[in-house]
C-alpha cells in the first residue's frame, strides 16, 4: 500500500496562473485537499473529482479552523495512506504557519514535502511596477505582518529603506501613525495594493499624509502595503505595465461584449478524470459551467492480452489509438513491462483526434497518420496505405466500444489484434447538485462528447427518477439544448432523447464549443 504523504504547497499570490508547475502536478493527483480561503477558486478544479476537500478558512477577520484542528486533520488523513495537498496562499514559509503543521507531522511520523510558492510580498510590488531595491533609493527591504501592530518595533522599522507590510488593511491608520511618530516624513511615498495578481487588482499611490483619506471606506483585504521612496519609481518603470493593463481592460470589455454564452449555464458530461479544457473553452465564451462525471475509467479486468501484444510489438505494422485513455494506459503498461518508446521502432502509429495526438506527443512521439475528420470512420476512408496483410494492434476499451472500426479493418484484409487497455463504467449515482439544477430548470445546454456519456447520463437520470412518478427524462430535459460532438454521439442522443439540437462541424471540443455559440447566437437573433 502506498504510504501517505502531505504536500504543503504555496498557491501563489492569487491568480491560478501563478501556481508552480510542481504544485499543479501534485494537485492533479491529490486524494485530499486542505485549503485556505485566500486562493483562486479555479485551483479547486485542478484536483480529481473524487478528491476530498476541506476548507479551513484562514481569511483575516473571518471564522477559521483552529490551527490545532488543522494539524490533527493533516495527521489523520496521512495516517489513512492518503496523498494530501495542504494548499496555502503565497509561499508556505512566509507567515503561513507551516512550521506548526510540520512539527505535528514530524511528531506523528508523517512524510511531507514543502513546495514553494510566489509570495504576495514579492509579487504585489512587482505587479504594481514597484521595485523593492534600487542602488540609490533602497539598499534593503523588510517584510512584516501588521496583524498585531502593537507588537512591532516601529522605531527600528521606520529606519529601513523599504517596508512590505502584509495583513495591514485594517490597521493602515495605525501603520501610518507609528511610522510618522518614529521619524518618517508625511511625504514618504506609500502604495496600497489590493488583490494583487487578480483581474480586480487595485493600486492606490499616495503619501503617509494622505493615504488613509484616499482609501477611506474601502475594504482593503487582501492587501500588500509598500512604504518607501521606491514607490515613486512606479511612474517611470510601470509605463509598459500600465499600458498593458489598459489593453487588458479594453480586451476584457470587448470580450464581455462578445461573450455569447453569458447568462447561459452549460452542463458538461465527461469522464471522472477529464481535464478542465472544455470548461475553460466555454467559460471564455461567458458560460457558467457545471461538470458531471458520467464515465469512470479504470484498468481492464486483465492485462494479459495487452502484455502479450507489447512483448511482440515487432510483429505489428500499425498501432491504432482512438482515445487519450488508450494512449495513457498503453504507455503506462509499456513502462511496467520494462520497455519505452524505442520498442515501437518500425511500428507506424495512427491516431483519431487532436486530443489523442496531443496525448501521444507527451510521450515524445508524432503520429504517422491522423484522419482529417477526427472520427474512426474517417481513419479507414483515408488510410495512407493498403491494409492487406498488415498486422494492426488496437488497444481499446474492454466493453461497450464501437465495432465498426475493427470490421472495416478486417474487411480490408488487415489482421487486427484487439486488446483491452482500459475499462469505462458508469458512476454509481448522479450528482445531487446536477439533479437539483435540472429539476429547478437552471441548465440551458447539456453537452456530450461520446455515445458512452449519453448512455450513462440517461442511465443515471433513469435511476434517479425511479421514485419520482411525476417526472420523466424527456419532461426533465424539456427546453434544454442537447449538444453533440459528432454523428455517432448524435445518433445515440436521437435513440435515447429523440432529438439533438446542436452538432459540431469539427468533431473536437473546440468544434463543439463553436457549435454551441453558433446555436445560441441564432436563438438570440430569432428572439
Amino acid at each position: 500500500m502506498l504510504q501517505g504523504k502531505i504536500y504543503i504547497i504555496g498557491a501563489g499570490p492569487g491568480d491560478v496562473e501563478y501556481l508552480t508547475i510542481r504544485g499543479q502536478q501534485l494537485l492533479s493527483r491529490a486524494e485530499v485537499l486542505v485549503y485556505d480561503a485566500l486562493v483562486d477558486d479555479r485551483l479547486l478544479h485542478l484536483v480529481p473529482t473524487n478528491c476530498q476537500k476541506f476548507n479551513v478558512g484562514k481569511r483575516g477577520g473571518s471564522p477559521s479552523t483552529p490551527q490545532a484542528e488543522i494539524n490533527q486533520l493533516l495527521v489523520e488523513q496521512c495516517q489513512q495512506s492518503k496523498q494530501v495537498v495542504r494548499l496555502k496562499s503565497g509561499d508556505p514559509f512566509i507567515f503561513g504557519r507551516s512550521s506548526e503543521e510540520i512539527q505535528a507531522l514530524i511528531a506523528a511520523g508523517c512524510l511531507f514535502e514543502v513546495v514553494p510558492g510566489i509570495s504576495s510580498a514579492l509579487a504585489a510590488p512587482l505587479l504594481a511596477g514597484i521595485p523593492l531595491t534600487d542602488p540609490v533609493l533602497s539598499s534593503c527591504f523588510a517584510i512584516l505582518t501588521a496583524h498585531q501592530p502593537e507588537e512591532l518595533d516601529w522605531d527600528a522599522l521606520a529606519r529601513i529603506d523599504t517596508l512590505v507590510i502584509l495583513m495591514g488593511g485594517r490597521h493602515l491608520e495605525v501603520i501610518v501613525h507609528q511610522l510618522q511618530r518614529y521619524g518618517r516624513s508625511p511625504q514618504t511615498a506609500i502604495a496600497v495594493i489590493r488583490a494583487c495578481g487578480r483581474p480586480q487588482q487595485q493600486v492606490w499611490i499616495g503619501t503617509l499624509g494622505d493615504i488613509v483619506e484616499q482609501t477611506a471606506g474601502v475594504s482593503l483585504s487582501p492587501v500588500v502595503i509598500v512604504v518607501g521612496e521606491v514607490v515613486g519609481l512606479r511612474n517611470y518603470l510601470s509605463l509598459g505595465m500600465l499600458e498593458r493593463e489598459f489593453q487588458v481592460q479594453v480586451s476584457n470589455q470587448s470580450q464581455l461584449a462578445t461573450q455569447v454564452l453569458k447568462g447561459k449555464t452549460v452542463l458538461v458530461t465527461r469522464s471522472a478524470d477529464q481535464s478542465s479544457q472544455f470548461r475553460e473553452l466555454l467559460q471564455q465564451e461567458g458560460a457558467e459551467v457545471i461538470e458531471m462525471p458520467t464515465l469512470v475509467i479504470t484498468p481492464p479486468s486483465s492485462w494479459d492480452a495487452l502484455d502479450h501484444a507489447i512483448a511482440n510489438l515487432a510483429d505489428f505494422d500499425w498501432l491504432i489509438l482512438t482515445s487519450t485513455n488508450g494512449v495513457d494506459y498503453f504507455f503506462e503498461r509499456l513502462l511496467v513491462q520494462g520497455k519505452d518508446t524505442r520498442a515501437l521502432a518500425g511500428v507506424k502509429i495512427a491516431v483519431v483526434g487532436k486530443k489523442t495526438a496531443a496525448s501521444l506527443k507527451q510521450h515524445s512521439l508524432q503520429p504517422d497518420f491522423i484522419p482529417p475528420n477526427f472520427v474512426a470512420d474517417s481513419l479507414i476512408e483515408h488510410f495512407p496505405e493498403p491494409l492487406s496483410d498488415k498486422k494492426v494492434l488496437f488497444p481499446r476499451v474492454e466493453t461497450g466500444g464501437r465495432e465498426v472500426l475493427v470490421k472495416e479493418l478486417s474487411d480490408r484484409s488487415a489482421r487486427v489484434v484487439e486488446v483491452a487497455a482500459y475499462q469505462s463504467s458508469c458512476p454509481t449515482a448522479i450528482s445531487p447538485v446536477v439533479l437539483n439544477a435540472l429539476q429547478k430548470r437552471n441548465i440551458d445546454i447539456i453537452t456530450f462528447a461520446s455515445s458512452k456519456t449519453v448512455q450513462n447520463f440517461y442511465q443515471l437520470l433513469e435511476q434517479a427518477l425511479k421514485t419520482d412518478r411525476d417526472s420523466s427524462i424527456n419532461s426533465l430535459l424539456e427546453g434544454i439544448g442537447i449538444a453533440s460532438i459528432g454523428p455517432q454521439t448524435s445518433k445515440t442522443c436521437h435513440q435515447l432523447f429523440g432529438r439533438v439540437d446542436v452538432e459540431a462541424e469539427e468533431y473536437t471540443l473546440e468544434g463543439l464549443t463553436q457549435a454551441v455559440v453558433k446555436w445560441v447566437t441564432a436563438l438570440k437573433m430569432e428572439n
